[in-house]
């Protein structure tokens, strides 16, 4: 690993993996949690990203493909470029492929509630609304065919709570959640998924011109390197900083996010357990 050369380059060795053993992990994972569910297959909502890419991938190649269904829910601000990425990748891996546009299911909310889209005050709980919105669809077919909800978060998002709780969050396993955005990358091009979608930048598309990297800390290559060395090598904040040269301010931010967003990864508190 190459950090803190002076021109902030770094050597993506550090997150190398034997991709083909752990691609064979991940299909003997997703087979394993399929079978003791006795589910009939998977449903993974299809964003056009590489993240639902490669869970689909890794589906398909776990259970076959008329296993897996892919459900693609655009709204009316969702690029173009990643509806048309979304059908591909369905036609690449074979699936079947729904396709539910959210508009009038938002629309419906909007109305019953009585909202005001230029309140900037709602601009966030629409766009978590919109996450939970598509997690209800993926729901429905689960429940209609007896399948598992196969959810997309990977390492980088999970770790600082950037996703929607009962959202996109929302799934009945998480295939490559231990996987950094780096790896999941290269996994899905080793996986044979075009580079344009392996390689596009990353956004959750809730409301129009969303990108991730207008709200993460840092972009995900340098992301990647802060969360590895705080929670895999469990180095201080001011060791991170200094050896990524990204500065204090945003290794304490991402040690923030990781500590606000604990409640995301749990269970709900409980007064007595089970």
């Amino acid at each position: 690993m190459r950090l803190g050369s002076g021109d902030g380059s770094m050597s993506h060795s550090e997150f190398d993996l034997d991709w083909e053993a752990a691609s064979e992990e991940i299909v003997t994972f997703i087979q394993r949690v399929v079978a003791e569910a006795r589910a009939g297959g998977v449903v993974v909502g299809l964003s056009g990203g590489v993240d639902s890419s490669l869970v689909a991938a890794l589906s398909v190649k776990a259970l076959g493909r008329e296993k897996v269904l892919g459900v693609l829910m655009p709204a009316d601000f969702t690029p173009e470029e990643d509806i048309q990425d979304a059908r591909d990748l369905a036609r690449i891996l074979g699936i079947e492929a729904r396709y539910v546009m959210i508009k009038p299911i938002m629309d419906s909310f909007v109305e019953a509630l009585q909202l005001d889209r230029r309140d900037p005050r709602v601009k966030i709980p629409l766009a978590n609304m919109c996450s939970r919105i598509r997690m209800v669809i993926l729901y429905y077919f689960a429940n209609l065919h007896h399948y598992l909800v196969a959810g997309t978060g990977d390492r980088s998002e999970d770790l600082i709570g950037y996703f929607t709780k009962y959202g996109d969050g929302g799934a009945d396993f998480l295939p490559i959640s231990h996987l950094y955005k780096t790896q999941v990358r290269k996994l899905a091009e080793c996986l044979g998924i075009p580079k344009r979608i392996a390689y596009k930048p990353s956004s959750p598309q809730l409301y129009p011109g969303h990108k991730a990297t207008d709200e993460i800390p840092i972009d995900y290559d340098r992301l990647d390197y802060v969360e590895k060395m705080l929670f895999d090598n469990k180095l201080s904040p001011q060791e991170v900083a200094d050896k990524t040269q990204v500065g204090i301010s945003v290794v304490d931010d991402v040690l923030r996010r990781y500590r606000a967003s604990a409640h995301k990864r749990s269970y709900p508190p409980m007064f007595r357990q089970w």
